[in-house]
């Protein structure tokens, strides 16, 4: 048992990755669709598929360098 418990980190890594690029993909889907079928959205609709693409891309960059490098080292 390490210092921050019993981590998978190479689970976590994966699953934070693929959260952060669903994330970006629903995002970018919604606001594409949402466009095509109903033409310009309003700002309180495109703000939340904005908001998921920003988190999706800082989930897919800080997930692997979080629990692929830095947690691992600091145990």
């Amino acid at each position: 048992m390490g210092r921050y418990g019993d981590i998978d980190y190479p689970t976590f890594t994966k699953y934070g990755f693929l959260l952060g690029l669903s994330l970006l993909a629903v995002g970018a889907l919604g606001e594409i669709v949402g466009t095509s079928l109903y033409g310009t959205l309003p700002g309180w609709e495109t703000m939340p598929f904005t908001d998921m693409e920003a988190i999706g891309i800082l989930a897919m960059l800080f997930s692997p360098f979080v629990f692929g490098i830095l947690l691992p080292l600091t145990e």
